[in-house]
């Protein structure tokens, strides 16, 4: 049987004249280019594991090397000096380089805002903010929120309102919750709601949420 006559060419030339020009490739030609692909990779992976002849391409890894930069943030009232790669999210640098694990890896997108920490003042989930953005600037986590060991007042409202179950949450909802008071958006529960809508409580304790930022709202202080 020619190429012309193969009924899976036939049926793939029809599909493109009724797709305006759309590429769609017949089952052959997508095992064909799969096998293809994998045959790549097989290569590429057996590659790393013998030297590279002389005069050849640098390894990927080595292409792909971040630059390192030293940035000089101000993070829970500490001035800091440290050296990162220019990739490095924020979000890392407190976990990995400076032992603040309060601030939760959840989702990485910047979807959950179990991440949420302070720059400036400003919420930011901190997975997709670069390290090298904070440079000279002041970061505040959960953990320099309490004054000691005096707890800050949202706190200790979301533990008098039973405002967690498991707590991975926890940290960057208290850290959106001061937010939402200090940007005035806790004046009705709707602006709360709106307000706390990008922190994802997955146990569900958002009623306790709102009661307690609503009682520290109604105490007055200063947060």
């Amino acid at each position: 049987m020619t190429r012309d006559d193969d009924p899976d060419v036939a049926l793939t030339r029809q599909a493109c004249d009724d797709s305006d020009g759309a590429f769609i490739p017949t089952r052959r030609e997508a095992l064909a280019s799969a096998a293809a692909l994998s045959a790549g990779a097989f290569v590429a992976t057996g590659a790393t594991a013998r030297p590279s002849p002389a005069g050849s391409a640098a390894p990927a890894e080595s292409r792909l090397a971040g630059t390192t930069l030293t940035i000089r943030p101000t993070i829970n009232g500490h001035e800091l000096s440290v050296a990162i790669d220019t990739r490095s999210s924020l979000l890392d640098l407190l976990r990995e380089r400076l032992g603040l694990t309060g601030a939760k890896k959840g989702c990485d997108h910047g979807q959950c805002g179990a991440c949420t920490v302070h720059v400036d003042g400003r919420r930011v989930v901190s997975c997709l903010t670069l390290a090298a953005k904070v440079d000279g600037r002041k970061v505040t986590t959960i953990e320099g929120l309490s004054d000691g060991k005096t707890l800050h007042p949202m706190q200790q409202a979301f533990i008098d309102h039973d405002a967690l179950q498991c707590g991975y949450c926890t940290p960057g909802q208290i850290m959106a919750a001061v937010a939402c008071v200090r940007e005035g958006n806790a004046t009705t529960r709707g602006d709360i709601r709106r307000s706390m809508s990008g922190n994802i409580c997955r146990c569900g304790a958002y009623v306790g949420i709102i009661a307690a930022i609503e009682d520290v709202v109604a105490q007055g202080g200063e947060v």
